[in-house]
């Protein structure tokens, strides 16, 4: 089969499965509210949790420091693009979080890549979570180590895995909330294994980092657990983009050493960096915007009720509506856009097999009437 129909196959069978995905170019999106080809909606799709991408500070910070620096980092953190600003960003989050160092990545997606691929040598174990995300599962099926799929948020699982292994140095990976059923891992738990074994434990914090824990510091300080590493991102409760790898003192220095991708990866912009240390000020000051998102968590699941059998069991502010079907869930996710809401529908290989959802996600701006009219519309529209 030549490259051309091999890639007209794929894709038609993407279209056959019901998987098949349409990009949106969004016209206006203050997370509350997204417009889309001229049309309002109810945004239940947004990852900022706090609402501080249009943060008037963080804003004119970033243009501030566009200004003063310039838009580009002009190259790799280890030719010319680390700047005083990287390294101060560094040095405030490595404290914020108790850790010796951090180092700042362009993308999560690109940070879990990098410390896996880098980390992982032949006959190194990989045990992580069977629902853990892209980022943690293609490097570890990319690497020379054995990988492992423990039972979702099953400790007894993870230990069972380990100790029907055989290799060498163990790596457990989990993250803190998972990105498409919203739960907590068993951190304490899986910790205390972690420890007990002399492994390393590693845990991505994306949808943590902000809203949970004492002053926003993430899952793991909810839970009084410092994993070896800690993976967090700046495209959730932050409001911009880009992550940073928190670590010990030569963890961090063998990444510098040896990780291809921030060799070979142009540094995000100095702005960016200013920007999101800015923000990490107002995640450090966002007590009353981290109750206002517990209480919205609070008044869905008390309302919610007339959904109990779709939803997954949940207490963030992630809350999937499992459908099961692609397209009935690309169907109602449709439907509600018909009234005015905006969830998107969210189908393997993004999920497994026959859990197709909508994966609503919750964030402090939104009111107690947006919350309401959603839960209506769904209980109206798939009323089983």
């Amino acid at each position: 089969m030549n490259w051309n129909k091999r890639i007209n196959h794929k894709l038609n069978m993407h279209i056959f499965n019901k998987k098949f995905r349409v990009k949106v170019a969004v016209q206006k999106n203050n997370n509350r509210i997204i417009n889309v080809n001229g049309m309002q909606y109810i945004n239940f799709s947004s990852n900022d949790y706090l609402g501080l991408r249009n943060n008037a500070r963080i804003v004119q910070a970033w243009k501030t420091a566009a200004t003063r620096y310039g838009i580009g980092s002009t190259g790799s953190s280890l030719i010319t693009g680390y700047s005083t600003i990287h390294q101060s960003l560094e040095e405030k989050l490595a404290k914020w979080l108790d850790y010796p160092k951090a180092i700042l990545f362009i993308s999560g997606y690109t940070a879990n890549t990098a410390i896996i691929s880098t980390l992982i040598q032949k006959n190194d174990r990989i045990f992580m979570d069977k629902l853990s995300h892209s980022s943690i599962l293609e490097p570890s099926y990319n690497s020379s180590g054995k990988c492992y799929r423990f039972i979702h948020n099953n400790p007894s699982s993870l230990m069972n895995k380990f100790y029907s292994s055989s290799g060498k140095n163990p790596l457990i990976i989990t993250e803190g909330i998972f990105s498409m059923d919203g739960d907590i891992a068993p951190l304490s738990i899986i910790s205390s294994f972690s420890k007990k074994i002399k492994g390393l434990l590693m845990v991505d914090d994306a949808h943590g980092i902000g809203v949970s824990g004492y002053n926003g510091k993430g899952s793991c300080e909810q839970h009084r657990v410092k994993p070896d590493i800690l993976t967090i991102t700046f495209g959730k409760a932050f409001g911009i983009s880009g992550a940073a790898v928190l670590c010990s003192n030569n963890i961090a220095e063998y990444l510098w050493q040896f990780s291809k991708h921030l060799m070979f990866s142009t540094a995000m912009p100095i702005a960016q960096a200013y920007a999101i240390r800015q923000a990490l000020y107002c995640i450090q000051h966002a007590d009353k915007l981290r109750r206002k998102l517990q209480e919205n968590i609070n008044f869905f699941l008390k309302n919610s009720q007339c959904l109990s059998h779709l939803l997954k069991c949940s207490h963030t502010a992630i809350q999937p509506i499992i459908i099961g079907d692609n397209e009935e869930t690309m169907i109602l996710s449709d439907q509600l856009k018909s009234k005015g809401i905006w969830v998107n529908a969210i189908r393997p290989p993004t999920v497994p097999n026959k859990s197709s959802r909508l994966r609503i996600t919750l964030n402090a701006l939104h009111t107690k009437e947006d919350i309401e009219q959603l839960i209506e519309s769904i209980y109206k529209l798939y009323d089983r």
